[in-house]
C-alpha cells in the first residue's frame, strides 16, 4: 500500500496496552534536527498520552542516526529500561551513504534486541528527500515518532507478559 495514500500514524487506541510503571529511554540523532526533534516531540507526547511518566523517560541525543545503536547501548547500561526508541533521519541525498547507515542501524539495533532481550526500536526515517522527511515528522503523513512509541509500549508489554514469573511451587 502506498503510504501516498493515508496517515502512517494512525492506530487504535483502545488496543494499546498502558505505558504506566514503563520505563523508556530515547536515543535521538542530531543531524537533521528540524525532522528529528519533531520525531522525538511526537513519541515523548505518545509515552506520556498512554501513560508514562515524564520521569520515567531518559533522553539522550548522538550526533547522527549511525550513532544510535551505540547510544542505545550505553543509555541502556545506565538505565533499568522497558525499551529503548531510537529516532534518526537519513535523507537519501546524492550518493548511496544512506544504505549503509540505514543498513548498520537496522542491523545494530536488531542485534542488541537480540543479545540483550530488550527491544530496541528503529525509529529512523529513510526518505528520498527533506519534504518526505517532513511529511513522516508530524505532516501529511503522521509522524513516525509515534509510531516507535506505540511499538516500544507494545513490545515493552509483550516483554513484560512473557517474563512474569507467576509459577507456583517450583
Amino acid at each position: 500500500m502506498a503510504s501516498a495514500l493515508k496517515n502512517l500514524s494512525a492506530y487504535d487506541e483502545s488496543s494499546l496496552p498502558s505505558a504506566d510503571g514503563m520505563r523508556f529511554g530515547i536515543v535521538v540523532a542530531e543531524w537533521n534536527a528540524r525532522i528529528t526533534h519533531a520525531l522525538y516531540e511526537g513519541c515523548y507526547d505518545t509515552l506520556l498520552k498512554h501513560g508514562a511518566q515524564a520521569s520515567d523517560i531518559y533522553t539522550v541525543q548522538v550526533p547522527g542516526s549511525f550513532e544510535l545503536p551505540a547510544g542505545a547501548r550505553l543509555l541502556a547500561g545506565k538505565q533499568k529500561l522497558d525499551a529503548v526508541i531510537c529516532l534518526g533521519c537519513v535523507i537519501k541525498g546524492e550518493t548511496s551513504h544512506n544504505e549503509y547507515i540505514n543498513h548498520a542501524v537496522a542491523t545494530g539495533l536488531t542485534n542488541l534486541s537480540i543479545a540483550s532481550g530488550q527491544p530496541f526500536i528503529f525509529g529512523v526515517l529513510t526518505p528520498d528527500n527533506e519534504a518526505q522527511a517532513l511529511d513522516r515528522a508530524g505532516g501529511k503523513h503522521g509522524n513516525k515518532g509515534v509510531e516507535a512509541a506505540t511499538t516500544a509500549i507494545r513490545m515493552a508489554a509483550l516483554k513484560k507478559e512473557l517474563t512474569d514469573k507467576t509459577k507456583i511451587g517450583f
